[in-house]
């Protein structure tokens, strides 16, 4: 791959090891981001460190410090820091194999694409892909990125190896407090077969190239007009939807809507490929 990998080092599962390197799966190019400017030069503003008491700060003067309690901090060097890197710092170390349903969804974090790094690498490589790909199972292992030990799973997808950073424990809130104060109803049966109906009618493959980012369009579109000098607004396309007056007489109507195509169905998609 041309960009540069997030992560180098080795993949190990039990004594087979091999060289490999992480990319990241996704791409932000996108997105539109702005740049803070001064508003009369229109000169990029530079964020100077500053003191409070003394100052702007040199780099060189700066340390890292973790705060314990308020305004009093332990100082950490990056000497203290290197001394307790993990394994999982240069290798990803194979704990465990287990079946992808096992995996709450909550849980799945942001793909990498895991590749052998040198030739010399493909063998082991290829033989561990395809042993996980006759076991069927999701491998799970460590690594440190972006100072944090991150728990992976891994799995085969065409000739690689793809990576999801999975969040902890900690990070996943439990959706039984969130929806504790939604209260106890019945659905009434006729209109959860209408909707039932009308999801039916709109069944069809996943195909995100299919979908695009109204608001960052009309931010581009707006850049586009400025930089010509155009005064017209420009505004997103708001999405369709309104208020329901009357909910039976709602799903009566989209089950009956005209001039609006039901998608084609079409073979879903392996549940594996969702999340790429």
């Amino acid at each position: 791959m041309a960009s540069r990998p997030t992560w180098q080092g080795h993949l190990r599962l039990s004594l087979v090891t091999c060289p490999v390197a992480l990319y990241t799966a996704t791409a932000s190019g996108g997105e539109v981001h702005f740049n803070m400017l001064h508003k009369t030069t229109h000169n990029r503003i530079r964020m100077i460190p500053t003191d409070p008491e003394t100052g702007p700060v040199d780099r060189d003067d700066i340390v890292k410090g973790y705060e314990i309690e308020k305004d009093r901090y332990v100082v950490v060097t990056d000497e203290e820091i290197e001394d307790v890197r993990l394994e999982s710092t240069r290798t990803i170390d194979i704990d465990r194999f287990v079946d992808e349903k096992d995996i709450d969804r909550l849980y799945w974090n942001d793909p990498y694409f895991l590749l052998p790094d040198g030739k010399m690498a493909v063998e082991a490589y290829t033989v561990i892909r395809e042993a996980m790909r006759k076991s069927g199972r999701i491998a799970l292992g460590r690594v440190v990125m972006h100072t944090r030990e991150r728990l992976l799973a891994i799995e085969p997808r065409d000739k690689g190896l793809i990576a999801y950073t999975l969040r902890t424990h900690d990070e996943v809130r439990d959706p039984k407090e969130a929806f504790e104060d939604i209260p106890a109803a019945k659905a009434d049966p006729k209109m959860v077969e209408i909707a039932a109906k009308i999801i039916e009618q709109q069944e069809g493959a996943f195909e995100p190239e299919n979908f695009n980012d109204r608001y960052e369009d009309a931010l581009r579109a707006l850049i586009k007009q400025k930089e010509k000098g155009a005064g017209r607004k420009v505004t997103a396309e708001e999405p369709q939807g309104g208020e329901v007056i009357d909910l039976m007489e709602a799903l009566r109507k989209s089950l009956g809507a005209k001039g609006r195509a039901a998608p084609k169905k079409a073979a879903r998609p392996h549940a594996k490929a969702k999340r790429a």
